[in-house]
């Protein structure tokens, strides 16, 4: 865990944070596709990503889930930053799109390096940044793209950060992901195939153009 937490964030924070954390951070392990943080739950911990990466999830009244962006080594999430601060239920699921290994910190640990680390303080500001910078992203291409380049910015998100150009999903999953119906889905996938920009197998979908 320790050197995991210098190699990914030692460029970040000095060394007597970084002691810090190693001494109160717990380290978690999830296995790729289970629910990290689920809607409506309380965030008692802040979680700082060592390895693999997390799909950020909204949903709507109707329980419909929408993908919002991706979590990497190296990130946090500013939407659990947000319910610490504020003691408020979680308004996001987290999903381990991979095998992830994070370390939680105690929400009270927020405030305190806040004051006491500038490092912290502009991880947290960068953080928020960030995440920001991908919110106006997404609402950008729901509002403006059409399905066809959803679908295919969505396949090359997935492929990066999966490190794999080869995706293992099915398209109910994608459909599920991108909030819309299977049978588009399939057709679009047919049409993106047909553009040389990706190739259908049985259980899997090759990206052609990253």
């Amino acid at each position: 865990m320790t050197e995991d937490l210098k190699t990914y964030y030692g460029y970040l924070f000095e060394d007597a944070l970084l002691d810090e954390i190693s001494k109160i951070a717990v380290l978690k392990e999830c296995k790729a596709h289970s629910t990290i943080i689920d809607f409506e739950s309380y965030i008692t911990s802040i979680p700082l990503l060592l390895n693999g990466a997390i799909k950020i999830l909204r949903e709507d009244k109707e329980g419909n889930e929408l993908v919002l962006y991706y979590l990497e080594k190296g990130d946090t999430c500013a939407m659990t930053l947000s319910c610490c601060m504020g003691q408020t239920k979680s308004k996001i699921k987290a999903i381990a799109e991979t095998d992830v290994s994070l370390l939680m910190i105690p929400k009270q640990k927020m405030t305190d390096w806040l004051s006491t680390y500038k490092s912290w303080q502009e991880f947290i500001l960068q953080s928020y940044h960030n995440r920001l910078q991908e919110f106006v992203e997404a609402i950008d291409t729901i509002a403006f793209l059409n399905m066809d380049k959803r679908l295919f910015k969505y396949l090359k998100d997935k492929a990066m950060v999966n490190n794999n150009d080869e995706l293992t999903t099915t398209h109910k999953q994608i459909s599920d992901d991108l909030h819309t119906s299977r049978v588009v889905i399939s057709r679009l996938l047919k049409k993106l195939e047909n553009e040389g920009k990706i190739q259908l197998f049985r259980n899997s979908i090759k990206v052609l153009e990253l």
